[in-house]
């Protein structure tokens, strides 16, 4: 199959004339990576798409930029049947190349440093990496043997050679490297320490934060802090998991959320929005009030958000396009107020003070935060 021009135009949209990304990109076989993905389908459901089958559209989905979801829940793309229709989130992917780069770009790779890759996935920074650097800089580390062993198979097959390590690492990361480059959102607090103790003193670090899409980069210093920065740029990863799937979300409370009319029911301030595809947003809201999942759904014009918290606190908020929402609310905490209160601040402010901030990540894993006089930790106890 005739890929090489998809993957030099790919390279071109991507990258600039002068990076040093432009070779990699343009000569790894992208789609050799992901023979079979996830589409979604009509309901809100997947479709599974097979290469081979649809050559054409492989070339085109590969050498695209944009994520191919391969695994849905538990299932992934490579083990299913035609007629499968999984059910749940997706748990890996090949990651967009613009994103990819960019988290590359991020950390300052060069000459002779030896790198992890967090998060294999289909293996893509994996292979441009090693097409740079030298395959024997690079380890590639991941939660899913499948995903380590099929990335190890398929990059050996382009004379690609790295390392692969099956490993949770929230809770071991064998070895030490001079960078770090995590494509899964990481939690703060005990889950980031495994990546500080592989971290060598001068490497540097870079990785999203679990339910934001805040990119944290720093440099491990003496004293066994990584200080850097929030970048301003912002990427979206799934989070990492222990597991073959996520934990099953808050269904009890969803359930509630759904149904109930709540203590208070009242007026937002601001019409509904998804607060998942608000970034910005969704990411303060994991600042102020850690551990909140969503739910979003549409009808003609009426859109309804949903929040939950382990505390047992929910709400549910109605509107119609741009009016102000029927809120109905639970538990310890005001959820959809919190949602308020933020929206407020970046309509007064004129933005939020994360993107840009200082970032101190100390060696118990806490990430603290600090813009002009705005401070926050997280990941604390």
């Amino acid at each position: 199959m005739e890929w090489e021009r998809h993957a030099e135009r790919l390279a071109d949209q991507v990258t600039d004339p002068d990076s040093r990304w432009l070779a990699p990109v343009a000569g790894v076989p992208r789609h050799h990576m992901v023979p079979r993905w996830w589409e979604r389908s009509a309901g809100n459901g997947w479709t599974l798409r097979d290469g081979a089958s649809d050559p054409e559209a492989w070339l085109n989905a590969a050498y695209s930029d944009r994520s191919l979801i391969t695994r849905v829940g538990a299932l992934h793309a490579d083990h299913a049947e035609p007629d499968d229709r999984p059910e749940g989130n997706p748990t890996s992917s090949a990651t967009l190349p613009s994103l990819v780069v960019s988290m590359l770009r991020h950390g300052r790779l060069g000459a002779g440093l030896d790198v992890l890759d967090l998060g294999t996935g289909a293996g893509g920074l994996t292979a441009y990496a090693s097409a740079r650097l030298g395959a024997q800089h690079v380890t590639s580390l991941d939660v899913d043997p499948y995903l380590t062993g099929a990335a190890a198979e398929r990059l050996a097959r382009l004379g690609l050679t790295p390392r692969f390590l099956v490993r949770d690492a929230t809770q071991e990361v064998p070895g030490s490297y001079d960078r770090i480059v995590a494509t899964v959102g990481m939690p703060p607090g005990p889950g980031l320490r495994p990546l500080l103790g592989a971290l060598r003193e001068g490497g540097r670090l870079v990785t999203t934060l679990a339910r934001t899409s805040m990119i944290l980069t720093g440099w491990m210093q003496a004293s066994g802090d990584v200080v850097g920065r929030i970048e301003k740029d912002r990427a979206g990863f799934m989070l990492t998991r222990s597991g073959d799937d996520y934990p099953p979300a808050l269904a009890e409370l969803f359930a509630l959320a759904r149904e109930s009319d709540g203590d208070e029911p009242g007026t937002g301030r601001y019409p509904v929005v998804d607060v998942s595809a608000a970034w910005e947003v969704r990411s303060m809201l994991e600042v102020t009030t850690p551990g909140v999942e969503l739910d979003y759904g549409t009808s003609g014009r009426t859109r309804t958000a949903y929040l939950v918290h382990p505390d047992g606190s929910w709400a549910r908020a109605t509107g119609e396009w741009a009016d102000p929402p029927t809120v109905h609310q639970g538990g310890p905490q005001r959820l959809w107020d919190t949602v308020d209160r933020i929206r407020t601040w970046m309509l007064a402010e004129g933005g939020l003070p994360l993107y840009g901030a200082q970032a101190r990540v100390s060696p118990d894993g806490v990430v603290h935060l600090a813009r002009g006089r705005w401070e926050a930790a997280m990941g604390g106890m």
